[in-house]
């Protein structure tokens, strides 16, 4: 979808960062949007107009008229409800609501803190105090999920979820946060052949490019 000026739906985003998965998301709806690029390398997402919109100063912040909606897996929630035409969630009623909804919001809950232990090299927080148990207990929920996708998490549609999701696997096992199994990598490569995540990384690479030459 080509970016229209003054669009209604508006991203700030800067590139290969979390706001990556907003900008897929925006892809795969089908509507005009603008796209409002942050460098942060010259911490343009710390200044007074931007903190107004976002005080916690980071990407990606979705502005939709009046409402504004900031964290990755609250804007494709929101984005996949307030425009059913693409069918990108399951109705409320719906039985697969509620796996859709657990596994929209397991990447921000459960996966990244993981990676970021790993990362760190920090020992996993006690399952009594954290609500994300440990790398293994999670490798293996997401494994066993992504293994019976078929060929996506809820069956035969890509669901606001699979953007999360996919994208999260995608960014982990670059940076070798996560492990590269089948199972993973076989996921990863049917959500690349979605021309709307392929524009969207096309988009991200190029300005990647400008902002490092």
């Amino acid at each position: 979808m080509p970016q229209v000026a003054n669009a209604k739906l508006k991203l700030y985003h800067a590139a290969r960062t979390r706001s990556s998965t907003a900008l897929w998301i925006l892809e795969e709806l089908g509507e005009p949007f603008s796209i409002e690029l942050l460098t942060l390398q010259k911490g343009e997402q710390r200044k007074p107009e931007y903190l107004a919109i976002n005080p916690m100063g980071k990407v990606p912040t979705l502005v939709d008229g009046d409402t504004i909606v900031s964290e990755v897996s609250a804007i494709c929630c929101y984005l996949a409800d307030a425009y059913p035409n693409a069918g990108l969630a399951p109705d409320v009623h719906d039985p697969l609501r509620g796996p859709y909804l657990k596994w929209l919001f397991y990447s921000p809950s459960c996966i990244e803190p993981v990676m970021i232990d790993k990362a760190l090299g920090r020992a996993a927080a006690p399952r009594t105090t954290s609500g994300w148990a440990d790398y293994d207990t999670v490798i293996s929920v997401l494994r066993d999920a992504v293994a019976k996708a078929s060929p996506y998490l809820l069956g035969e549609r890509l669901t606001a979820a699979d953007v999360v999701i996919g994208s999260t696997l995608h960014w982990g096992i670059q940076f070798k946060l996560l492990p590269d199994l089948p199972e993973f990598v076989a996921y990863v490569d049917l959500l690349k052949q979605r021309p709307a995540l392929q524009r969207q990384l096309a988009y991200d690479a190029a300005i990647a490019q400008q902002i490092n030459t």
